[in-house]
């Protein structure tokens, strides 16, 4: 039953070969990766006017234009310091992998965790803003709001979970209608101006509050949400189309100048015709205001909530790939690196969703009290990627290595004052769970690597543990099959056993890719063992069924009466947070293989030391330890 829904919801598995097609070029890679900075547009404008409004009144609508004028200057100065960081580092991880090798691991940690932050926010804003738009047109959805977040988040999961070729469909027209129906607001704007229209007087006060730097620096961090996006693209680049470098660079230069376009022109646009966004969604009542409520209207309502809730879709963009590359690392679960069906990976999709969802819960789907946490944690891993790649430029040089570390070093020392006036500024808005999150999260990686170093030191097989395998042995009338991941000490142990209890073993691996498979033979010939090796490609990374295939094989020559053992190695670690950490793949392939008479299946346990014994017998510092891994 399970499998028919997946099926249903998700559609057909893809061969590893497949993975080509599922790139994109700029034509769907623009609305896909700049749909949460494009998006930005909706909100920004008017979480700038919630500072600016109670404080000095009427002059809010002066004072807009100063710190969208400085926010558009941080724009370009990042987008120049971006197209650097693909430039150089085409292969995905953005800040993390940036600040990982120019910085140090401590930074890239860091880097990691903030920007992973910044993206389960970005789902939790988006598309509590995007429902935020909705009930302001249709208010008879108002008590319904949070049920219709969480079914939204649903729906990016699944669209997501099906593949990056078909959620790029899904997911981009609505992108570009958006786009241009901001423009024909910003432009039937000023032509309803030129002709001579007078917007009604605001109920709000004509305050003879001084405009202090502190309220104008308040107003740009709120604003400085219209930022959060930039950085997916970096984070994204393995999953353009060849070439990759190039299509990533022409969209992030299209997603500054459509920014640019659209968020100068609605805030300008706020300017003259006094919108205050305490009566509603800002986009909405501009366009009630330009169009009345004419199909229009309707149009930017509809367009505005969709690219709000389709916004989050960079993130379950980025943060897959992300997770990805950090748990290639061994910084967060290896799990997160497996692709799914449909080559995406599923795991990261998933439970960027879950903790999503909890977020929007847990907040009442409050826009401003969720906005509060939000550029925290992008606005950190802005300036440790800049100055990773400054220090890169210092260390490397190169052609006119000098403007670049310019670019880069002034692109970080930008965006790290901009961190400290965030922090500050909304601390008491909610900023201080994140200034007290990413510690926790940093602390939590840096424990699952030393937890993965301290594995891998137990299993590991050297040339002197061929001696393990020569165990005489009494002959048994089974046949034995022992599936290896890999050549570890748990796979020996596992083999040794075999041999005890049958001369015909034979040792079988699943590779889902040749390369995998060539290390696999390469290792296992040092053994010089006497049990064969025999590995099958599997396109769709299936485990058993490859396993089943070959049993019932000519290859394999099955008798009618024949007992086959399947002896599964296993290790187990000590502590139970550890066992997140590991695949337990030997449970379903136990509970399947059991259901075949003639299969008898053994789990050969190896139990691992504490972490902490093995790390001690190294001698050496931790950070040292982390540094040579």
């Amino acid at each position: 039953m399970f499998e028919k829904i997946k099926r249903i919801l998700i559609g057909k598995p893809l061969p590893n070969e497949a993975e080509k097609t599922e790139k994109y070029g700029v034509l769907w890679g623009l609305p896909i990766l700049s749909s949460d900075a494009i998006s930005s547009v909706a909100y920004a404008g008017q979480e700038i006017l919630y500072v600016l409004l109670p404080a000095i009144g009427f002059l809010a609508f002066k004072e807009i234009s100063v710190v969208t004028t400085a926010i558009i200057i941080l724009l370009f100065i990042l987008m120049l310091s971006y197209r650097q960081t693909i430039e150089n580092y085409p292969n995905g991880g953005g800040a993390f992998i940036v600040a990982k090798d120019n910085l140090g691991v401590l930074a890239g940690i860091v880097a990691g965790a903030a920007l992973s932050v910044d993206y389960i926010l970005t789902v939790a804003v988006s598309i509590s803003s995007g429902v935020d738009q909705i009930v302001t047109a249709l208010e008879f959805l108002k008590p319904y709001k949070i049920a219709l977040c969480l079914f939204l988040v649903l729906f990016l999961m699944i669209g997501n979970l099906r593949g990056i070729r078909e959620s790029s469909r899904i997911f981009g027209i609505p992108a570009y209608a958006f786009m241009f129906s901001i423009l024909a607001l910003i432009i039937g704007g000023y032509i309803k101006l030129k002709m001579g229209y007078v917007p009604p007087e605001p109920k709000i006060n004509y305050s003879s509050h001084p405009v202090t730097l502190v309220l104008l620096l308040k107003a740009f961090a709120s604003g400085c949400t219209a930022l959060t996006g930039i950085e997916a693209v970096s984070n994204a680049v393995p999953n353009f189309k060849d070439p990759a470098t190039k299509h990533a660079k022409t969209v992030l230069l299209l997603l500054s100048l459509i920014i640019l376009v659209l968020f100068g022109g609605t805030t300008l646009l706020a300017t003259h015709y006094h919108i205050v966004p305490t009566e509603g969604a800002m986009l909405v009542l501009m366009a009630q205001e330009i169009f009345g409520k004419s199909f229009m209207y309707y149009i930017v309502a509809a367009t505005t909530f969709i690219i709000l809730v389709f916004a989050a879709n960079t993130a379950f963009s980025g943060f897959p790939m992300l997770v990805a590359v950090m748990a290639k690392e061994e910084f967060v679960p290896r799990q997160l690196s497996l692709k799914g069906d449909k080559l995406s990976y599923s795991n990261g999709i998933i439970i960027l969703a879950l903790v999503s969802a909890l977020l929007i819960v847990a907040f009442n789907g409050n826009v401003t009290a969720l906005i509060g946490l939000y550029a925290v944690g992008v606005f950190i891993s802005f300036t440790l990627s800049q100055s990773g790649m400054f220090v890169r430029w210092l260390k490397n040089k190169g052609s006119h290595w000098h403007i670049k570390a310019f670019i880069n070093g002034f692109g970080a020392l930008t965006t790290f004052v901009v961190v400290i006036i965030i922090a500050i500024t909304k601390f008491k808005e909610g900023a201080w769970i994140v200034v007290l999150l990413i510690p926790l999260l940093v602390f939590a990686m840096i424990k699952v690597k030393l937890h993965y170093i301290a594995v891998a030191d137990q299993l590991r097989v050297t040339p002197e543990d061929k001696e393990l395998l020569d165990v005489e042995h009494n002959i048994y009338r089974n046949r034995v099959i022992v599936p290896i991941e890999s050549l570890n000490k748990a796979s020996i142990r596992a083999l040794r056993f075999a041999k005890t209890i049958s001369d015909n073993v034979i040792a079988f691996n699943v590779s889902i890719n040749e390369e995998q498979a060539k290390k696999l033979q390469e290792r296992y010939k040092m053994l010089n063992c006497s049990i064969p090796l025999v590995i099958r490609y599997s396109p769709y990374r299936k485990i058993l069924e490859p396993l089943l295939e070959y049993i019932k094989s000519e290859e394999y020559n099955y008798q009618k009466g024949d007992m086959i053992t399947v002896i599964i190695p296993k290790f187990t670690v000590q502590r139970w947070w550890q066992k997140i950490l590991h695949n337990h793949t030997w449970l379903f392939i136990e509970k399947e293989l059991l259901k075949h008479k003639h299969i008898v299946v053994s789990v050969m346990p190896l139990q691992l030391k504490d972490d902490d014994v093995v790390l001690k017998k190294k001698n050496k510092p931790l950070w040292k330890i982390l540094e040579e891994d």
